[in-house]
C-alpha cells in the first residue's frame, strides 16, 4: 500500500504525532492530485476550458480554492506543495505561494495594513523587508517603527492606537537575536493586532510558528524548502481567521508561482527533514570551533548560550540551522576579504539553506534604527551547507590565518 497523505483540513493522521521525515515525506499528496504517481505531476496551464457556458459561469461563482478556475488561481502542483507547508503548521489553516521571499513577506504586510496604521517591525529584519517598509509602504501611507529584537513583552508599551502588525524575525538575519515571540504574541492579542514572523531560518520543523500565536508565518522557500539553490519561491501559511483577507489580497496582486517552481520546491521538501539535521550539527560544530580561535572575538549562533536570546532558544526552538556569523578580533575590511576570497569550498554568494556553505561580509550597523550595533572587527555570514564538517574546518582554518597575515 502507497503513503496515505495527510488532509490539511484534519481529516487524515494528526501530523504532529509524527516525526518530521514522516511528515514532509507524506504532506501535500493527496490521490486526486498525484494519481497514482509518487510525486504531483507539473501541471502548467493559462487556459482552463469549460464544457459549456453555464459551466464556465457556475465556475466563476463559486470558490476556486483547489477548483480549477485560471491559471493564476493555480493547479494541483501549486495545491501540493502550499498544501504540505500548512500540514506541516499545526493550526494552520491554508498557505499562498509567491514568486519569491520577498513577495511573500510584501503580500502578508499589505493584507493587513492600510494608509495610516502603524506597523512595528524589528529592528534586525532581513534589508529587504526594511526596504520594503520605508519604502512602498511609506509611499502608502503606512507609519513604521522600528523597535529592538530583545524588547520581548516590553513591546506592549509601544503599542499604539494605530498599531495593526508586528512584524518578526527570529532569530534576526544578520545579528541572531531570538525573539520572545510568546510574550509579543500575548501583547498583540490582548490589543487586537496582527502577528507576522519571518521564519525561514527555523522553517516550521524547527519553529511551529502557527501553534504559538502566529497570525501568518512566512517563508523564503528559495531556501531550506527548496534547499538547491535554483529556484525562487516564498509562501505564507495564515491562522483561520487571516486566511480569507491574504488570499484576496494575493489574488488582486496576481501574484502566483509557477507550477515548475512549485514542483521543485515539493522535490526539495521531501529532504528539508534530513538537510536541516546535516546544517545544524555541522554548523553548530563550526561555530564551537570557532569560539576557541583567537582571530574570532564572538560567534552569532543562536545554540550558543553567548548570543542574545541564547535562553529563549533553548525554550522555544526544537534545533538549529546552518545560518549564523561571526565577529573578527580586529582587523579591517580588506583583512576580512583575504579570508573570504581565498575560501575554497564556501562560494560567495547571497542566499542560503542551499548544498553549498557560503560566507559573505556583513555590516549591521547599515541597517539599524531603534539600535546600534558595536563590534571589535568585521564580521563574517556563513551558510553551511552539506560537505563534511572536517573539511569546511580545515578551509576556515587557513583563512584565519591569511587574516592574521593581512592584519
Amino acid at each position: 500500500m502507497g503513503q496515505r497523505p495527510v488532509d490539511a483540513q484534519g481529516s487524515g493522521d494528526d501530523v504532529s504525532k509524527t516525526g518530521d521525515g514522516t511528515r514532509v515525506v507524506g504532506a501535500g499528496r493527496r490521490p486526486e492530485w498525484t494519481q497514482g504517481i509518487v510525486s504531483a505531476p507539473v501541471w502548467r496551464a493559462s487556459t482552463i476550458l469549460y464544457d459549456s457556458v453555464a459551466d464556465l459561469r457556475a465556475n466563476a461563482g463559486r470558490d476556486t480554492h483547489h477548483q480549477l478556475f485560471y491559471g493564476r488561481r493555480g493547479t494541483p502542483t501549486q495545491w501540493s506543495l502550499a498544501d504540505a507547508l500548512t500540514q506541516l503548521e499545526p493550526g494552520a489553516h491554508a498557505t499562498f505561494l509567491y514568486p519569491s521571499g520577498v513577495a511573500a513577506v510584501a503580500a502578508a504586510l499589505l493584507s493587513v495594513l492600510s494608509p495610516g496604521d502603524e506597523l512595528l517591525l524589528a529592528d534586525s529584519v532581513y534589508d529587504p523587508t526594511r526596504s520594503f517598509a520605508t519604502g512602498l509602504l511609506k509611499r502608502f501611507g503606512v507609519k513604521t517603527r522600528f523597535y529592538d529584537p530583545l524588547i520581548g513583552g516590553g513591546i506592549a508599551d509601544l503599542i499604539g492606537p494605530d498599531t495593526r502588525a508586528i512584524f518578526m524575525e527570529s532569530p534576526g538575519s544578520l545579528t541572531f537575536e531570538v525573539q520572545d515571540i510568546p510574550a509579543i504574541v500575548a501583547a498583540a492579542k490582548a490589543r487586537g493586532v496582527t502577528t507576522l514572523l519571518d521564519n525561514t531560518w527555523a522553517t516550521p520543523l524547527l519553529f511551529p510558528a502557527i501553534a504559538r500565536g502566529i497570525d501568518l508565518s512566512i517563508l523564503a522557500c528559495t531556501k531550506y524548502v527548496v534547499g538547491h539553490s535554483d529556484v525562487m519561491l516564498g509562501s505564507v501559511t495564515a491562522a483561520p481567521d487571516h486566511w480569507e483577507r491574504l488570499r484576496a489580497t494575493s489574488l488582486q496582486l496576481g501574484q502566483v508561482a509557477s507550477p515548475d517552481d512549485a514542483w521543485l520546491g515539493s522535490r526539495g521538501l521531501r529532504t528539508m527533514a534530513l538537510r536541516l539535521n546535516h546544517h545544524g550539527a555541522s554548523a553548530l560544530r563550526i561555530a564551537r570551533w570557532l569560539e576557541t580561535r583567537p582571530e574570532v572575538a564572538r560567534v552569532l549562533h543562536p545554540a550558543l548560550p553567548s548570543c542574545p536570546g541564547h535562553d529563549l532558544f533553548e525554550r522555544d526552538f526544537r534545533g538549529a540551522a546552518g545560518l549564523f556569523a561571526f565577529v573578527l578580533n580586529g582587523g579591517d575590511d580588506a583583512a576580512r576579504a583575504a579570508l573570504i576570497d581565498g575560501l575554497d569550498l564556501f562560494g560567495i554568494g547571497y542566499s542560503w539553506g542551499g548544498f553549498e556553505s557560503l560566507a559573505i561580509p556583513v555590516d549591521p550597523q547599515r541597517y539599524r534604527t531603534a539600535t546600534s550595533w558595536q563590534s571589535e572587527g568585521p564580521m563574517i555570514r556563513l551558510q553551511i551547507g552539506l560537505e563534511d564538517a572536517d573539511d569546511l574546518i580545515a578551509d576556515l582554518a587557513a583563512g584565519l590565518d591569511r587574516f592574521s597575515a593581512a592584519s
